[in-house]
């Protein structure tokens, strides 16, 4: 997978509740005034989560409405269709049927001028897996400041 060319919003929490075992790169199907709002960073992922029922949705992720919109502005919180390959769709669909696992999005950003979504496929960490992740993070946070 290449960088992606310019970030929009990274799910922070999602690294920190979730252990993430792949990651896949999604288009998102988006209308007009939903990208407007997006360049203009009024986004959140946060409480996102991918489902695949026909066709795998992006729910609860918060697009605000584009203040320059007008009666055919978008709805805030709708459910968003992603797009992955038909393949991608099948191996997803079967990691969610085993106990445990959930889709839930890393990041959104702009690739060649499409937006893109970096999904993980994710279990849940349970509170000493969480504590283990704080004391990583002090640790790499001495070690820097030793080096300096």
């Amino acid at each position: 997978m290449s960088k992606p060319s310019h970030e929009i919003t990274v799910n922070r929490k999602a690294r920190f509740e979730y252990e993430i075992l792949e990651t896949y790169e999604a288009g998102i199907v988006l209308t007009g005034t939903e990208i407007k709002s997006i360049r203009h960073g009024s986004v959140s992922i946060e409480e996102a989560y991918v489902v695949i029922n026909e066709a795998p949705y992006l729910i609860n992720a918060s697009i605000a409405p584009y203040q320059f919109g007008n009666i055919h502005n978008h709805e805030e919180k709708r459910a968003r269709k992603l797009l992955f390959h038909h393949l991608e769709i099948k191996k997803l669909d079967k990691a969610l049927s085993l106990q445990g696992l959930t889709l839930i999005p890393l990041s959104l950003y702009f690739k060649n001028g499409y937006v893109k979504v970096l999904v993980g496929l994710a279990r849940g960490k349970k509170l000493y897996d969480k504590r283990e992740s704080i004391k990583k993070r002090e640790q790499e946070k001495s070690i820097a400041q030793l080096m300096k």
